[in-house]
């Protein structure tokens, strides 16, 4: 049964990744950690669980959950390029984003709001 986002599984993989970008990110020139940590705090669905009773605006969320996940794994490639990661360091991130992306795709096409 699902009490709260935190039952989610996508939201514990979401959580993970977070903390795994956030230690990667130590090592980043401080104006970059910025930009990618707070996208990352965007890509996951926390922000919208409140509203999940209103069928459309939570579903809304989960389009936008969608799009920062694939945007982190953007700025990541950039990581790459300003060469605060390794490519080997991205990949293991780029599966971990692709599954949640995944994820978050099944979730928003079988949302249905029951609690109206």
């Amino acid at each position: 049964m699902i009490r709260s986002y935190k039952d989610l599984e996508v939201y514990k993989r979401s959580f993970k990744m977070a903390m795994d970008i956030f230690w990667l990110t130590r090592k980043f020139l401080k104006e970059k950690v910025y930009s990618l940590t707070s996208q990352i705090t965007r890509s996951n669905i926390v922000g919208g669980w409140a509203k999940r009773k209103f069928e459309s605006v939570f579903k809304q969320h989960l389009v936008t959950s969608l799009a920062s996940n694939a945007e982190t794994e953007n700025r990541l490639k950039f990581a790459i390029e300003y060469n605060f990661i390794q490519e080997e360091e991205f990949e293991t991130l780029a599966v971990q984003i692709n599954e949640i992306g995944k994820m978050l795709n099944s979730f928003h096409l079988i949302w249905k709001s029951y609690e109206k």
